[in-house]
């Protein structure tokens, strides 16, 4: 698969169709087939801590990459303006760190929304421009 296309959907439907990334915004989460044609359900969260999805348009794209290395294919790509944008296999020292990573920044969330709700203030404040780009570029150099 080369390309996706975006469905923006109140639900997630329980039978997925083959290079569409069906998407909550309601429940701040998409989800697609695994690009390389496994068959495997992808579900990618979107909050700070996990994937942030861009829209221009009719078209997508989904930070950081998606890296299914839990399953068989173990496929690692990006969505990019819908196109499916393949990244290459990472050794598993590699992945051991970025899902450490990610695992950190999950924990982060949680403390900064648990504190805000202990004083009453908002969840986490949104991001500079600034801090967000470098966030992103970061992450695309990992």
């Amino acid at each position: 698969m080369s390309t996706i296309r975006p469905e923006l959907v109140e639900f997630i439907p329980q039978s997925l169709a083959t290079g569409v990334l069906y998407i909550s915004e309601r429940y701040r989460t998409a989800s697609h087939l695994c690009a390389c044609g496994c068959g495997e359900k992808v579900v990618t969260p979107l909050s700070p801590s996990n994937w942030r999805l861009v829209r221009q348009g009719d078209r997508v794209s989904l930070y950081p990459s998606i890296g299914n290395w839990n399953y068989a294919c173990r496929s690692h790509y990006w969505i990019k303006n819908n196109k499916i944008v393949w990244s290459g296999q990472m050794a598993a020292a590699r992945i051991a760190q970025v899902q450490e990573r990610d695992r950190l920044d999950k924990a982060r969330e949680i403390e900064q929304r648990n504190r805000a709700k202990l004083t009453g203030k908002n969840a986490a404040k949104p991001l500079s421009l600034w801090t967000h780009l470098g966030a992103v570029i970061k992450r695309l150099l990992d």
